[in-house]
């Protein structure tokens, strides 16, 4: 099992101590695991698509499919009280998972919920009175602010498109911030992304394998070169080492980014990435 670089406590201290060096020129962001962030602009926090608990584990613990967990869980989302915006791209329990919302919801309990406008009736019926004056519905294009944070909902291609996946750029500041989703590369994607002069790309990495039964996504060499088909100041990968079946090696990606001359950071769970808008 592999510990994060700071959990718990440890999490929440490093998180304080960012406070220390909050500006409108400066941006952090920590990985969660899987496809979850917490990003913090200004003394504003935004969640991306959390996964904090064993839901899926215990799910398929029976089944032919077991997600076995690689990483252990940061940090639980019943500490994370300070967080305006939560999002989610698609229904997926490791996109949309209840065991991490309604927790999370109970400790912030102004936070909305942006998510496709398609999955507020899945949202609705999961999250029950939860959901009430919380979701922020965006179709394809569509933009909604909270606080610091501004997002527009671009496609997404979980093998196939369909308004039920998106991704979102985040503005917050002088920066952005493109969070993809799932998704597979689609014809035009690049081309849509690059006018947002994206500053952090937010890929995953797992690739596709039929053998897994599960929809697939970019593996490391495509998530390089999208992020350097778009411009990304920087990419960092996600959606691996959280389950044994469904992983990949940041290895490749690594090596098409040194090859490419695209910078990246290749993060341990809970650790922080700090940009300057300066430099």
């Amino acid at each position: 099992m592999i510990t994060p670089l700071h959990q718990d406590a440890g999490f929440l201290a490093d998180v304080a101590a960012a406070r220390g060096e909050f500006s409108p020129t400066r941006l952090f962001i920590w990985w969660l695991g899987q496809s979850g962030f917490l990003v913090a602009y200004d003394g504003h926090f935004l969640l991306l698509d959390p996964y904090l608990s064993d839901a899926l584990t215990r799910k398929y613990a029976a089944t032919a499919q077991p997600h076995i967990r690689m990483t252990e869980r940061v940090v639980d989302p019943a500490m994370l009280g300070n967080v305006s915006v939560v999002t989610s791209s698609h229904r997926h329990t490791d996109h949309f998972d209840v065991e991490t919302l309604l927790p999370l919801f109970a400790a912030a309990p102004a936070a909305k919920l942006v998510l496709p406008a398609a999955n507020v009736a899945f949202a609705e019926e999961r999250l029950g009175a939860a959901a009430h004056h919380r979701l922020l519905p965006l179709a394809e294009g569509e933009r909604a602010t909270v606080g610091a944070f501004t997002f527009e909902s671009l496609p997404a291609a979980h093998e196939a498109l369909a308004p039920e996946f998106c991704g979102f750029v985040v503005s917050a500041g002088p920066f952005r911030i493109y969070h993809s989703g799932d998704t597979i590369l689609f014809p035009g994607m690049a081309a849509r992304l690059r006018p947002f002069a994206v500053d952090l790309a937010l890929l995953p990495i797992n690739g596709r394998a039929p053998a897994r039964r599960v929809a697939g996504n970019l593996d490391g060499a495509e998530a390089a070169e999208l992020a350097h088909a778009i411009g990304a100041r920087c990419v960092v990968p996600c959606h691996y080492e959280m389950f044994t079946f469904n992983t990949a090696p940041p290895a490749l990606f690594s090596l098409t980014c040194a090859q490419l001359g695209q910078p990246c950071a290749i993060l341990r769970a809970g650790e922080r990435l700090s940009l300057d808008a300066s430099r």
